[in-house]
């Protein structure tokens, strides 16, 4: 039987089935459990979660007593569209970058005790990673932007793990831009979690290796689509979309790929999302042996691997990027650097940017924010550009400090 309880009633022994609240604001990873440790129990009292569902039937203490009313959910802000239909309230880059900053880092340790269980030989459960993905899908619609970019943001060790947030956020914000239902989209999402689990069955020394791959390491390597197969095979609640995300991203459409070097038109829709989520957020990242590349380069040169994507798929994705992807260094008409610091709703040409240097006299300038869609042709993106040609090495600074 389950029953809610207010956070103070809750007792070592009890059975946690449910958390009240939003995912990132308590302390656990899993959403359903056996409440042992004293210091479990402290961290619950210490967060903002107000109120537990429990099972009586699997709790091992007595749970009698008077169960307590939901508290209301928070609910979306809403506006209203032209068909007078609600739809969650569009956020800037910079309202919502809080918010996911948040999500980010509570994902990250979260990816890091699945991955940590998988390597142990436990069992998954794709539905204990349901809320997190429900919760990336929540930033996405409100500012698909903030989250987009800000999960590029990798330190030197942790992007194993960081890379399965990133993958899991960019198949999310392109099977919206696909039109894909609801549940394909969580489908999406989880499968994007959980793809790379495979690398959990490879060697530290060569997943860790601070450099180029060997021929007979890159074979070993090539082989965590297969492991992460067999990992997900004799988990719990995975369905065949994940599975075959899995096994297939590193499939190409001209055969070229592997493990099976499958075709075009063998490679499912979602295996096709998936490969290239994952390769923007390879190329894009900062690794101990390279720098990533800028994300507006990453695009326009994944467009030209002939034969790697699919064209219609690759097309969906830059469009939900952004041409000018948030992050990325572009030079202006008047002659000004500026960074990308959110998109135009309504024109994918003429991004909010952030000017702060001029490459006339070659110095710095007070930064100033520019809505570009409001110019009037009197300034605008005239190109990408390297900083490492400027000899720029902040540009992270300003972007991803939320403003």
């Amino acid at each position: 039987m389950l029953k809610t309880i207010h956070i103070k009633e809750l007792k070592l022994g009890m059975f946690v089935q449910q958390l009240q609240g939003a995912w990132f604001d308590h302390p656990f990873w899993r959403s359903s459990f056996l409440l042992k440790e004293q210091s479990d129990l402290d961290k619950l009292l210490a967060s903002k979660v107000v109120s537990v569902q429990i099972d009586t039937e699997k709790s091992l203490v007595d749970t009698s007593g008077p169960s307590v009313a939901l508290p209301p959910e928070p609910q979306p802000v809403l506006k209203k569209s032209e068909d007078s239909k609600p739809r969650t309230q569009h956020l800037t880059a910079a309202e919502e970058h809080h918010t996911a900053m948040k999500l980010i880092n509570a994902s990250k340790a979260s990816v890091r005790c699945m991955f940590n269980e998988a390597r142990m030989g436990r069992a998954m459960n794709a539905e204990e990673a349901l809320p997190l993905v429900k919760d990336i899908l929540a930033s996405i619609d409100r500012s698909q932007g903030a989250i987009t970019s800000l999960v590029r943001l990798k330190g030197k060790d942790e992007y194993t793990y960081m890379h399965s947030v990133a993958v899991c956020v960019l198949m999310i914000a392109l099977a919206r831009e696909l039109a894909l239902t609801e549940e394909q989209i969580l489908q999406a999402g989880v499968a994007g979690l959980y793809h790379d689990v495979g690398k959990m069955a490879v060697p530290d020394e060569i997943l860790n290796k601070p450099g180029a791959l060997s021929e007979d390491e890159f074979v070993v390597m090539r082989k965590h689509t297969e492991f992460g197969h067999a990992i997900l095979s004799r988990s719990k609640q995975i369905d065949e979309v994940c599975l075959d995300v899995c096994l297939h991203h590193h499939e190409k459409v001209d055969g070229s790929g592997y493990p099976h070097k499958m075709n075009g038109s063998e490679i499912s829709v979602f295996a096709k999302m998936a490969a290239v989520c994952d390769v923007y957020d390879a190329v894009t990242s900062d690794r101990p042996y390279r720098a990533g590349w800028e994300p507006g380069v990453s695009l326009h040169r994944m467009a030209q691997w002939t034969g790697h994507f699919d064209a219609p798929i690759l097309n969906a994705f830059i469009k939900c990027i952004g041409i000018y992807p948030i992050g990325s260094l572009v030079k202006l008409k008047s002659g000004r650097l500026a960074v990308v610091i959110d998109q135009c709703p309504t024109s994918l040409l003429t991004p909010v940017v952030k000017a702060f240097f001029s490459t006339k006299s070659n110095m710095y300038l007070e930064p100033q924010i520019i809505h570009l869609s409001k110019m009037g042709g009197h300034d605008e993106v005239v190109g990408h550009e390297d900083p490492r040609v400027w000899g720029i090495q902040d540009l992270k600074t300003l972007w991803a400090n939320g403003s």
